[in-house]
């Protein structure tokens, strides 16, 4: 028996309606990193379910056959056994992935930082409003 079951975490897509402000970006970033992250966590599980799962098919099949049973019985699990590995490549490929999407996303927030940080301090600050972009143009 299975113990798959409906995926209900959180993960939705996040909006962020056009707000280019510092603190805004900082915060997407932050959001993507940590989305990317728990994304890395929940396939690296899948990808051992997805493992043992296969395992267990392999050894079915080697039961089945041990029984003496159709040799139907035996190919389809074994295809299910094969089907299985075939993903679970597929599913440590998209982990490696999200790995390294959260792996760019912290050093663009860092980066990010690191470039701007002192200059929204300095707008934050100051009781004037800035001029809208262009106005110096």
């Amino acid at each position: 028996m299975s113990d798959l079951e409906p995926y209900t975490g959180g993960g939705a897509a996040v909006s962020t309606e056009g707000d280019n402000r510092y603190k805004a970006v900082q915060a997407n970033l932050k959001r993507l990193g940590q989305a990317m992250d728990m994304a890395g966590i929940e396939l690296e599980a899948l990808l051992r379910g997805m493992r043992k799962n296969a395992q267990r098919a392999e050894g079915l099949a080697v039961a089945i056959a041990n029984a003496e049973l159709d040799r139907k019985f035996i190919e389809m699990t074994n295809q299910v056994s094969v089907a299985l590995g075939g993903a679970a490549v597929e599913v440590r490929k998209l982990h490696e992935t999200a790995q390294e999407v959260s792996g760019l996303a912290h050093d663009t927030r860092r980066t990010h930082a690191r470039l701007y940080e002192g200059l929204d301090d300095i707008r934050s600050s100051r009781p004037e409003r800035t001029p809208k972009p262009g106005f110096f143009a």
